[in-house]
């Protein structure tokens, strides 16, 4: 049995925070509301983002995947995509 890790830098523990939220917005998708959990997905993508943007290289841990740059523009751009669809689909009557 393989011992449990902690994450060793600050940018591992908001990588884990950004999942833990987007879990809660996939969950509240089904059972409550799918606009407000889209909504709690990309903010908590857009929230990365900013913490991408303010950790150097080393303290960005599991948020680093690429460059900088293309780190910050994916989570923005996913995040902005997300909410934007969240807030500018109608409702549709009888669904």
């Amino acid at each position: 049995m393989s011992r449990l890790r902690k994450p060793q830098t600050i940018g591992g523990v908001i990588y884990l925070a950004v999942v833990a939220a987007a879990l809660v917005g996939l969950a509240l998708v089904p059972w409550w509301s799918w606009r407000r959990g889209v909504i709690v997905i990309g903010v908590a993508l857009i929230i990365g983002a900013v913490a991408r943007a303010a950790l150097d290289e080393h303290a960005s841990g599991m948020l680093a995947v690429r460059s900088k740059w293309f780190d910050l523009a994916a989570m923005v751009g996913v995040g902005v995509v997300l909410i934007a669809l969240a807030v500018g689909i109608p409702d549709q009557p009888g669904l």
